[in-house]
């Protein structure tokens, strides 16, 4: 069984403006499949408190870490560039395949600017902040992660 932690990226979500609903969905989707869901957080929109959740969730001895929200073109959008401030090794298919995939859907989809990398021994990959985005985002990788997972730990 893997382990995983949820972060959602979000001001109006973290000063309660509006109820979360793409962590709770990206994390029923992780355990659908079998994943431990070991914690979920939300966060604002800030650099340090994203690095700083990204650091504390590799520490955690998990295997994946996602990421929801801040993906897009907003100015306050900035998950990718702290995700990549933190990581020590870029896995760029498992973002170009998103892309590609939810292209197939929208062409909305080359809008997405989400990372995906490598922290200690956690693969930590940025979604969508919509529900129906990060999910079929995530179900378009998941059934693809174990072999990586599986060297990583």
């Amino acid at each position: 069984m893997y382990k995983a932690i949820v972060i959602t990226v979000s001001d109006r979500a973290a000063n309660g403006i509006y109820e979360d609903k793409s962590g709770p969905a990206v994390a029923q989707l992780l355990k659908s499949q079998g994943y431990e869901v070991c914690d979920m957080l939300i966060i604002p929109d800030e650099k340090n408190d994203i690095k700083k959740a990204l650091l504390t969730a590799c520490e955690q001895d998990v295997n994946l870490i996602v990421t929801t929200g801040g993906t897009g073109f907003a100015p306050r959008d900035i998950t990718p560039e702290a995700t990549k401030e933190i990581i020590e090794r870029e896995a760029p298919g498992i973002a170009e395949y998103m892309r590609r995939k939810s292209m197939e859907i929208t062409p909305r989809g080359m809008l997405s600017r989400a990372t995906a990398g490598i922290k200690d021994r956690s693969l930590i990959i940025n979604l969508p902040g919509s529900p129906k985005g990060a999910v079929e985002n995530l179900g378009f990788i998941l059934p693809h992660l174990a072999h990586g997972l599986d060297l990583l730990s």
